[in-house]
């Protein structure tokens, strides 16, 4: 599996032959490989206008492309803006909160992020083909793409170090930009640009996965709403900046440079998460290693609403957690 950016073809089809070789040597003779563009087909044509644009057949006549779009602006913010309002609306009744529920459309985008990861894992798992995701800048729905489809595949992105490697190699490094993207929150009446939720939704996907799957992740609910909390607001500096450089250097706030130096001035998330004291508040009492692949089903059905952070204020999780405890407690007796 490869991700990338958008190639910079342009409204004159530039051609480059560095990316056609490169992607020449990934496929050996007489394979094929798929390209996944997270944008519609329309999309990636206007991009081209604006100097992006996607691989054309004539030049990568071996890859065959893929378009399937994912929301990662404002669409995507308004949607989780509006699927909080209605959580926290306690005067509708059912058949309003299942309308609104709808119209917010949240669990839409989460069976299309579901439903690219499994077309990702299904071309390399099923096809034994190479597989390169890509939407514009390869730091959002990308990440999303090729970060799901590693959990579906990889029983090691099912324990507890595996997925905060995960999140580590295909968010931090990658460059998703956790300051532009977690600015605010839905509860905020500011409407930023560049706010959108995706790595929220990617939480969201593996709480479904874990739902589908309850012992084929070594870790619970309690890591996926801690991730979430430390993403918006965090004593670490695990998610802070926008990439890499940013952490290590700095960034550009008017005309001055803002130190940042991350990993001087900060401790990490990962190294608190670690302590056996802590470590063990997260882990999945259920677990069983399991190396198969898990294919989620992306049915209307079976996508369900993650009541443990959207009902987390308004609904006490006492009985829940008094029953993890119990199972826990049986488990370790035995």
């Amino acid at each position: 599996m490869l991700r990338s950016s958008q190639p910079l073809t342009g409204p004159n089809r530039k051609r480059c032959r560095e990316d056609e070789m490169l992607l020449g040597t990934v496929l050996d003779e007489g394979e094929r490989g798929f390209i996944i563009d997270t944008r519609s087909a329309q999309a990636a044509k206007q991009a081209r206008m604006m100097g992006g644009g996607t691989e054309p057949k004539s030049s990568y006549p071996r890859w065959r492309r893929l378009h399937r779009p994912l929301e990662r602006g404002r669409p995507l913010q308004e949607s989780f803006i509006k699927l909080v309002e209605a959580c926290n609306d306690s005067s509708i009744n059912m058949d309003r909160w299942l309308s609104r529920l709808e119209s917010c459309r949240w669990l839409s985008h989460v069976k299309a992020a579901l439903s690219t990861a499994c077309l990702a894992a299904q071309c390399m798992d099923r096809e034994e083909a190479s597989v390169l995701v890509h939407g514009a800048e390869g730091t959002d729905t990308t990440l999303l793409v090729t970060a799901l489809a590693q959990v579906i595949l990889d029983p090691s992105c099912r324990t507890l170090a595996g997925f905060q490697g995960l999140l580590e190699r295909e968010w931090i490094e990658a460059g998703h930009p956790f300051h532009l993207r977690c600015a605010r929150s839905a509860y905020s009446h500011a409407r930023l640009k560049q706010e959108a939720p995706l790595f929220l939704l990617f939480l969201d996907c593996v709480w479904q996965l874990s739902r589908q799957f309850p012992f084929s992740l070594e870790f619970g609910e309690h890591l996926l709403l801690t991730l979430f909390d430390n993403a918006y607001a965090s004593a670490y500096g695990t998610f802070l900046c926008n990439n890499e450089k940013e952490r290590q250097v700095g960034r550009e706030v008017g005309t001055a440079l803002c130190l940042c130096k991350v990993k001087e001035s900060t401790h990490s998330l990962w190294a608190w998460l670690n302590q056996p004291g802590e470590k063990k508040k997260y882990l999945n009492p259920l677990y069983s290693h399991n190396t198969l692949v898990i294919w989620p089903s992306v049915e209307p059905q079976s996508i369900q609403l993650w009541q443990g952070l959207f009902f987390r204020w308004i609904r006490s999780s006492q009985y829940l957690d008094e029953a993890w405890a119990e199972i826990q407690r049986l488990v370790e007796g035995n």
